[in-house]
């Protein structure tokens, strides 16, 4: 799959991406060639995304936090988060994946305020994103909680059909795909938070 070139519109999201890449690779004192053999993604293009010369999409980002053994969410964060524990609608990050061209917004507050990530996602008609998501340790936990719309989400092979109000728990450890069959635009909320391997 070939990356878009970055926009000005862009630029300013793609830097932040391209620190925290920078960052999380940084504290786990991976190169870009053990970074690349963990996930799948080529040094090249890690390269390219750690410089902000390149708008990657959320599969490619989402091999990244696999790699990195973080939520996706996680990519998004600010490299100097406040400490307030109230995120105002007007502050909150948002960002379109530029293949199938749904937005998401970090909904919680930025920094070690809390274990829970929450995001909302607006998902176009007939949308579909394909995660070859891996197990991560710590162990990641989601709840796919649709707002409006109907969306389907298969985990591993067990495909679910969610409508608005119902809500789908899964952990990151299987591929997850996401598809919108509808003509009209989704919306759901994903909470996130992890757990050491062995807890139930």
């Amino acid at each position: 799959m070939t990356e878009s070139t970055p926009t000005p519109a862009t630029a300013t999201l793609n830097d932040r991406i391209a620190q925290r890449v920078r960052d999380l690779r940084a504290t786990r004192a991976l190169s870009l060639d053990a970074l690349a053999t963990h996930c799948g993604v080529s040094r090249s293009m890690i390269s390219l995304i750690e410089r902000g010369e390149s708008s990657p999409t959320a599969v490619l980002l989402e091999k990244l936090a696999t790699g990195l053994g973080v939520p996706l969410a996680s990519l998004f964060d600010d490299a100097e988060p406040t400490a307030s524990p109230v995120s105002r609608l007007a502050d909150q990050l948002q960002w379109r994946d530029p293949h199938s061209g749904y937005v998401r917004r970090n909904v919680s507050p930025g920094g070690a305020i809390s274990p829970i990530q929450i995001v909302e996602v607006n998902f176009p008609p007939k949308a579909r994103v394909a995660y070859e998501t891996g197990a991560r340790e710590p162990r990641i936990h989601q709840q796919v909680w649709v707002l409006e719309g109907r969306i389907e989400v298969t985990v591993g092979d067990d495909l679910h059909r969610l409508d608005a109000g119902d809500c789908l728990a899964l952990s990151l450890d299987h591929p997850v795909s996401y598809h919108n069959p509808t003509r009209k635009t989704a919306r759901y909320a994903v909470v996130i938070t992890s757990a050491p391997a062995s807890w139930r």
